[in-house]
């Protein structure tokens, strides 16, 4: 299977700022975001494209809204809006991914992306069953004609995450919360540990997973728990789980404003999530461009030219990873020399970064 880098970022404009008001369900309720008349009746040329979600939710302030920003600029562009040629069908639980992709092409959208790796066995089994439908998941990699996959060097960015976590902290303690723990998360956690580890050997990094993307109470628990111990800087890969992160390092900070607490957002710039009065506890985010690999996709689909049977990888080189610099108060001239230097390291071809535990130990064993 052929490895392809689609590079037209430069067509792309930005992504909407916030999700649609409008909840979409799946599971035994029976309502969609649409209708059961909407999808490929409407838009520009016939075309229509929606996507399911995985637990998170599309407000999740993190991947999933990430991927209906997209889907929302797509549709700007193409004179499509929700429930006439663009939409979404939101999952609640594991149960409901196939439920929703099958209603979805009882409404015959044309493109019918799956958002996240825990779509993957469903994506398999429904594109299986219509093989004229056209499907795109994100995150993971599931053969088929009629199936892209799209997935991003996570490791990268997360290395210049760890990097400026480790040019931030005054403790020398930095921590990471995963969501699920597995061979997606794990690139996250291993790039970090790396860039980490390669500015200052001697920090500890404390590891943890909430088991879950969509649980902020947990999230939350494992970050006091973390601040109580006294890291102060803590990168959260855990999608919805991370508005807990954000929420207990606001709580701090509001109880002791002269005390640095800091989170590492992900997935979007997570800026507005660390705003507290005058203050934000959002040291940077590692972003991950979601909304403009839908969008690629999309217009790829709309054209005729549906990239099926192939893998898209997006990566530091096409800035579709890239860490945010929008708290320049927090993300100092120092920190982002730094990581810009890191970052021309990897691009050249100079660091190579481990995207598994057990390529990080030989990493680490070799600074």
């Amino acid at each position: 299977m052929a490895f392809v880098l689609f590079v037209t970022f430069g067509m792309v404009l930005a992504a909407c700022g916030s999700s649609d008001s409008e909840e979409s369900t799946g599971g035994d309720s029976g309502e969609s975001s649409g209708n059961e008349e909407s999808g490929g009746d409407g838009g520009s040329g016939d075309f229509s494209v929606a996507m399911v979600t995985d637990v998170g939710g599309v407000d999740d302030k993190s991947f999933n809204q990430s991927a209906w920003e997209g889907l929302q600029s797509f549709g700007e562009e193409n004179g499509l809006s929700k429930g006439e040629g663009i939409d979404y069908a939101q999952s609640e639980s594991d149960a409901d991914y196939a439920t929703n992709l099958n209603r979805l092409v009882r409404q015959d959208y044309n493109l019918i992306f799956g958002i996240g790796y825990l779509l993957q066995p469903a994506i398999k089994e429904v594109a299986g069953q219509y093989p004229d439908t056209s499907f795109a998941l994100v995150d993971s990699v599931q053969e088929g004609d009629n199936i892209a996959s799209i997935v991003f060097k996570e490791h990268q960015g997360s290395f210049l995450a760890g990097v400026a976590a480790a040019k931030k902290t005054q403790s020398n303690q930095i921590g990471f919360i995963g969501g699920v723990d597995g061979n997606l998360i794990n690139k996250f956690e291993a790039g970090f540990v790396a860039g980490v580890k390669s500015v200052n050997a001697d920090i500890d990094v404390e590891i943890e997973y909430a088991e879950n993307f969509n649980d902020p109470e947990k999230g939350r628990a494992l970050a006091s728990n973390m601040y109580s111990k006294g890291v102060d800087v803590i990168y959260h890969a855990s999608g919805g789980t991370g508005n807990g992160v954000f929420a207990e390092a606001k709580d701090l900070k509001n109880a002791s404003p002269d005390e640095d607490v800091w989170v590492i957002g992900v997935d979007r710039d997570q800026y507005e999530e660390g705003q507290i009065g005058d203050a934000n506890v959002t040291l940077t985010s590692m972003v991950k461009r979601v909304d403009i690999a839908v969008q690629d996709v999309s217009e790829q689909a709309m054209n005729g030219e549906f990239p099926g049977g192939e893998v898209i990888e997006y990566g530091l080189e096409d800035d579709a990873i890239s860490i945010a610099e929008t708290n320049e108060e927090a993300m100092t001239e120092e920190i982002t020399s730094s990581v810009n230097e890191w970052k021309e390291k990897i691009i050249n071809g100079d660091v190579e970064v481990p995207s598994t535990r057990e390529e990080l130990e030989s990493f680490v064993d070799a600074l």
